[in-house]
């Protein structure tokens, strides 16, 4: 399968405005409220790829069964990875040392099935909610286009995600009870979105726009996000949401623009941290943790707000996110071959 490189390029901001979203508190500051609504479109985005790509293969293999079991495999050994790793994290640093046994009594009384297989927001680790979500998602595609009824859990999930807003930024309207931040009501839709696009002959009509055209799109519907999350604010100051209407029309048209134009960053450096993305997703929670314990400890708290620090924060957790786990995928490569030349010996 071709590679796409427009979607690297996408990621490689999409990861960034992941990193600016945790890193910046949302908040009445103009420039920080705009930074954290217009950055809402990346995590829609990076579910719509797993969808496409995945779609591309199950065109590819023929649908294959195989191919899809080494799929959910490999996010389910990659979460259970870094959910031990958080795990530990918590235990032996954010737990207090002279909470005792109680401490770690009530850390581990959060967990729950539900939150373990599920929610996966048990640790400090919360963005790890990502890979169950895309691990649920996965699983239900797989089984709607096995039964050749990927156009049904298209309407489905656009359903459910609408009715998931009132869990979200629409809870100023209505309160929904459940948790909205998931596979069912999130990640689906979105997955569903792009297992679409690699199927639906459709979009060869909607590529017929003008790149100029889908950028003007981008902006329009960037602008109408961000507008979206001001004025649900101003209805309930302090509202939160993780995604809104808008972001459905600019997720879209972000992918449509990335199949119109696949060359996009081909050999930029940006675009080799964009495929790194997921990896830089999973660690960067863990340098910013860091960064705040040592903030902390030098007695530095009453200026860790400052703009300049949060930007340069920013850039020291992206840069390290990048640089570590780019080590440790170098590492598993040459110990997996050296794993190789000793059992071939």
């Amino acid at each position: 399968m071709e590679r796409n490189h427009a979607i690297d390029y996408i990621k490689f901001f999409a990861i960034f405005a992941v990193v600016v979203i945790h890193v910046f508190p949302r908040d009445h500051q103009i420039e920080l409220f705009f930074l954290d609504n217009v950055s809402r479109f990346a995590v829609p985005f990076f579910f719509t790829a797993s969808g496409y790509l995945f779609g591309k293969k199950m065109i590819q293999t023929n649908g294959s069964f195989d191919y899809f079991k080494r799929y959910i495999l490999r996010i389910a050994k990659l979460y259970l990875t870094w959910l031990f790793f958080y795990m530990m994290f918590d235990v032996f640093i954010k737990v207090p040392a002279d909470a005792g046994l109680k401490g770690y009594e009530q850390y581990f009384n959060r967990f729950s099935l539900l939150e373990l297989i599920y929610y996966g927001e048990a640790t400090s680790g919360y963005q790890l909610w990502f890979l169950t979500a895309l691990f649920w998602s996965v699983i239900i595609l797989f089984g709607f286009f096995k039964f050749k009824k990927i156009r049904l859990l298209l309407f489905v999930s656009l359903i459910l995600n609408l009715i998931g807003l009132f869990g979200q930024s629409y809870s100023v309207f209505y309160d929904f009870p459940l948790r909205t931040r998931d596979a069912l009501f999130f990640g689906l839709f979105y997955a569903a979105l792009g297992f679409f696009f690699a199927f639906n002959k459709w979009f060869k009509k909607a590529r017929a726009l003008t790149s100029k055209t889908y950028l003007l799109l981008i902006f329009i519907f960037s602008v109408i996000q961000v507008a979206e999350g001001y004025l649900l604010d101003k209805v309930l100051p302090g509202s939160h949401g993780e995604y809104f209407l808008s972001t459905i029309f600019l997720t879209a048209f972000l992918f449509l623009f990335a199949l119109k134009n696949v060359t996009l960053g081909k050999c930029w450096f940006i675009n080799k941290i964009g495929a790194r993305a997921l990896g830089i997703y999973i660690v960067h929670v863990f340098f910013i943790d860091i960064f705040d314990m040592f903030v902390s400890d030098i007695g530095m708290d009453g200026i860790s707000d400052h703009l300049l620090l949060k930007l340069f924060k920013t850039l020291i957790i992206f840069s390290m996110s990048y640089i570590i786990y780019d080590l440790l995928q170098f590492l598993k490569v040459h110990l997996s071959k050296l794993k190789y030349v000793k059992t071939s010996q």
